[in-house]
């Protein structure tokens, strides 16, 4: 009889560690799918023009230049892109918290009479849109149009983030902690700054990142809207029409010697553009992590 016993638990281990090994295999794989792709755009941003043509570059750079960053920063208009840019986003960010706090608190509680109307409503707004050319003429009316608050205001509210945060205070605070806040004397807004923010820190810092990523990747609403004003173009348009022209003096002459190719101007304007982003993760991860996790699991 111990001996079978014994024998069991061994088969046991060994299973075990065969599911260990193999979840640590697809996990080594899930990373090295979304590292080397981003590797591999670093190394062509670094390599020379001929080697990127000729598709001989993949992990490591051949023929080390940085011309594609010099074209990038010799344009002196850069730094006002990306002084914008940064402007924006942190206007975006803030005034979509506030608004998406301001919105998701109150239909968290039930003593709101037709919460669930209204919040059927937001759900609405994830399937149908209004389009692009109502929302132009919209902002055309409104006289936002060559201005900052046009590509700040239009997208400053996600109904997405607003059922993530409704949902999130919901399974985070309780109603008992509530109900003895009131008892104290406290009102709707000390109950929400002093005992609702706190103990959804983690959820807002990852709803701040969406907000923040969302509105830094975007350009399509500022080649809508800014036209005339062009100390007002964000980073990422001025690095389209980068790319735009250099693919067109590419295509025209060969003899542009000084510009780079389309593909390694391409690279370079992607990492670029994400490093800003790349260098604030690591400060709010931590957040982003535990808010993910927020009402997976009840206990």
């Amino acid at each position: 009889m111990k001996r079978s016993a014994r024998t069991i638990s061994v088969k046991r281990r060994q299973r075990l560690d065969i599911w260990d090994i193999a979840i640590r295999l697809i996990l080594i794989i899930a990373s090295l799918t979304c590292l080397l792709p981003f590797v591999h755009v670093v190394v062509k941003s670094l390599s020379s023009d001929a080697y990127v043509v000729a598709n001989n570059v993949f992990l490591w750079p051949k023929g080390f230049t940085l011309d594609a960053y010099v074209q990038i920063l010799s344009d002196k208009s850069i730094l006002q892109s990306l002084y914008v840019s940064i402007l924006i986003t942190v206007l975006f960010t803030v005034i979509g918290m506030i608004v998406t706090i301001c919105a998701a608190y109150p239909l968290s509680r039930k003593q709101l009479k037709g919460r669930i109307a209204i919040t059927m409503l937001f759900m609405v707004t994830l399937y149908f849109t209004g389009g692009i050319i109502p929302e132009y003429l919209l902002i055309n009316r409104l006289g936002m149009l060559d201005t900052i608050w046009s590509l700040v205001l239009p997208g400053a509210f996600s109904a997405f983030n607003l059922l993530i945060l409704k949902t999130s205070i919901q399974s985070t605070v309780p109603v008992s902690l509530e109900e003895s806040a009131r008892m104290d004397g406290a009102g709707h807004f000390r109950i929400l700054w002093s005992i609702v923010l706190p103990l959804t820190k983690p959820i807002l810092a990852t709803l701040s990142l969406f907000y923040a990523v969302g509105r830094w990747n975007a350009y399509q609403d500022a080649l809508f809207y800014i036209k005339y004003e062009t100390m007002l173009r964000p980073l990422q348009l001025k690095l389209y029409y980068l790319v735009v022209q250099a693919s067109e003096s590419f295509q025209m002459e060969m003899t542009f010697v000084e510009t780079s190719s389309p593909e390694v101007l391409r690279a370079a304007v992607v990492v670029f553009a994400t490093l800003p982003i790349i260098c604030v993760y690591p400060f709010i991860q931590k957040y982003f992590v535990r808010g993910v996790m927020i009402g997976s699991v009840k206990e």
